[in-house]
């Protein structure tokens, strides 16, 4: 694979993620989402009801952490 025109320098090392484009979709991305549609669509208030989700930040903040942890885990067992 050749990619050219991108923001590093030769030899910096950077992560890519690569996945194959569904059948049928090249080139036809979904419009984003308005308002209303996004309101309606009930992703908005989805886990109003959790009781293990007291501080939605404290919460987003912990997932960020672990996903960090696990993350570096399977960085060091490449090198």
């Amino acid at each position: 694979m050749h990619l050219s025109g991108l923001p590093y320098k030769k030899g910096e090392q950077i992560e890519m993620m690569v996945r194959p484009i569904a059948a049928g979709r090249e080139g036809k991305a979904k419009p984003p989402l308005t308002a209303r549609q996004l309101l309606d669509s009930g992703l908005v208030g989805m886990w109003k009801d959790r009781e293990d989700i007291d501080d939605n930040l404290a919460y987003a903040r912990r997932l960020r952490e672990r996903a960090q942890r696990r993350h570096n885990g399977a960085t060091a067992r490449f090198k």
